[in-house]
């Protein structure tokens, strides 16, 4: 059982460091670290709020037998309910964080919730995996991880631009929640597509991971964007508040 537990929670506890370690003018406590993890386990169940409602609505099906049924499913299923949920505990979380006072914060706490939720969802993977947990571990590990990692780095990318920069980026605001939405969705859509087009699973399994390689680029570039706007307030003594 603790073996499943550390397989399952290990890489997001990886990127969380990573992201941390990035973070370097003004390091977020750990007890903030903490809270905003298990924000992200509460937002799993958040999810189920919306993704509940969504199906007894008929707008995904129970079961997927088209890639019509799989684009529902992976947009009103998973990634519409999930980064709803991520992006209203985030909220919750940083509307009275004292601690919130740079940009590069956003996406560290963005992400301490993105990997909380993942880590989670992980673990209810692995569990239903039964003898193939050690596999299907490794291959989330690879995947689904660094693709929540990815898009907790965009949620929390656009939620600082729009918290301290919103006069120079006005769209921030649909942005912080939009960006996340349909980057989860097509990957998603993609990754069920498997089960209505089998003989495509080599195909397949190649794009996902060409897709989680771009957007861990794409993070760390965007980090390194808010890590210079911080250095250049703490120079010049700029306060965006």
């Amino acid at each position: 059982m603790l073996s499943v537990i550390a397989l399952a929670v290990l890489p997001a506890l990886i990127l969380i460091y990573y992201t941390y370690q990035q973070d370097k003018l003004q390091r977020e406590p750990v007890g903030n670290l903490v809270k905003a993890f298990f924000y992200g386990g509460l937002s799993v169940f958040t999810s189920f709020l919306i993704s509940v409602p969504f199906m007894n609505l008929g707008l995904f099906p129970r079961e997927i037998h088209s890639l019509s049924d799989a684009a529902r499913t992976a947009f009103f299923g998973a990634a519409i309910p999930e980064e709803t949920a991520k992006l209203v505990l985030l909220w919750l979380f940083l509307r009275k964080c004292r601690d919130f006072d740079e940009r590069m914060d956003g996406i560290v706490y963005a992400v301490c919730i993105g990997m909380g939720f993942a880590s989670f969802e992980n673990i209810e993977y692995l569990f239903a995996s039964g003898s193939d947990w050690v596999t299907v571990g490794l291959g989330r590990s690879l995947t689904a991880i660094p693709g929540h990692f990815g898009f907790a780095v965009i949620m929390g990318y656009y939620f600082s631009l729009y918290y301290f920069d919103r006069y120079r980026a006005p769209g921030a605001g649909l942005k912080m929640w939009l960006f996340p939405v349909v980057g989860h969705g097509l990957y998603d859509w993609v990754a069920m597509s498997q089960e209505v087009a089998p003989e495509l699973s080599g195909a397949i399994a190649i794009a996902i991971l060409l897709f989680c390689f771009w957007l861990l680029k794409w993070a760390r570039n965007h980090m390194q964007k808010h890590i210079v706007s911080d250095s250049f307030d703490a120079i010049t003594g700029v306060d965006e508040q």
